[in-house]
């Protein structure tokens, strides 16, 4: 489980161990400009864990603030949702999703929310379902961390995330991820659902020392659009 720039708060409850971590966010020279505050769950469900992908995304939301001004933003796959509460903590209009069937995630999500005193929609959205919450959708951001981690959820995940894209003329789609297996297969998803990578960072260069002192692996983040913009 990550935790980072301060304690954690813990509580037991029928045998789950419930933590509150602090993620703060500032310049190099500056006070810390906020902190925002995840509940976790130490038991057997993602959804309730804040995990490395999340935290680097969350940091490029930030670092890219002025860049994303005034924007629309849907936050896939959120879980604990920490990329979605910074953007609402920079005053932007948020909607955070996850699976319509995970409701303890989303009822977590609604929590975390609250506890932040942040106003964000909350939203279940199962990738490749077609239900007509999906159709208002019109994101000009769309938010994934660690959403690249179960290939055969891979065609459903980018078939929705390609709808989204031509539902709001110019927006894009920002992912962290492990780059486990080569970046192939997700290559040929994006040229099949007609998208193309117009950004790919190795996070290591943009990550502050004392959050990229914990991350292990080959992770990147890659900012995608239609082929046709």
């Amino acid at each position: 489980m990550d935790t980072e720039d301060g304690a954690d708060s813990g509580s037991s409850s029928g045998g789950n161990m419930t933590t509150v971590s602090q993620h703060t966010f500032g310049d190099k020279f500056d006070k810390p400009a906020f902190t925002i505050s995840i509940i976790e769950n130490m038991k057997e469900e993602y959804g309730l864990f804040v995990w490395p992908c999340s935290v680097i995304l969350a940091e490029y939301v930030w670092q890219q603030r002025l860049q994303f001004s005034g924007v629309s933003v849907l936050e896939l796959g959120a879980g604990t949702c920490l990329p979605g509460l910074v953007a609402a903590k920079l005053g932007l209009d948020v909607t955070l999703t996850d699976d319509s069937n995970k409701l303890e995630v989303l009822d977590n999500m609604r929590r975390v929310c609250d506890l932040n005193q942040l106003n964000c929609k909350v939203l279940g959205l199962t990738w490749g379902v077609w239900d007509e919450s999906i159709f208002t959708l019109k994101p000009k951001l769309i938010l994934g961390a660690d959403v690249l981690y179960d290939a055969s959820a891979f065609d459903d995940l980018f078939a929705t995330v390609t709808f989204l894209l031509q539902n709001s003329p110019g927006s894009v789609f920002i992912t962290t991820y492990h780059n486990r297996s080569g970046h192939h297969l997700i290559e040929f998803l994006m040229l099949k659902w007609g998208l193309k990578c117009v950004k790919l960072i190795d996070v290591f260069s943009f990550m502050p020392p004392n959050k990229a002192s914990g991350l292990s692996g080959n992770i990147q983040l890659a900012e995608i659009v239609l082929i046709s913009e």
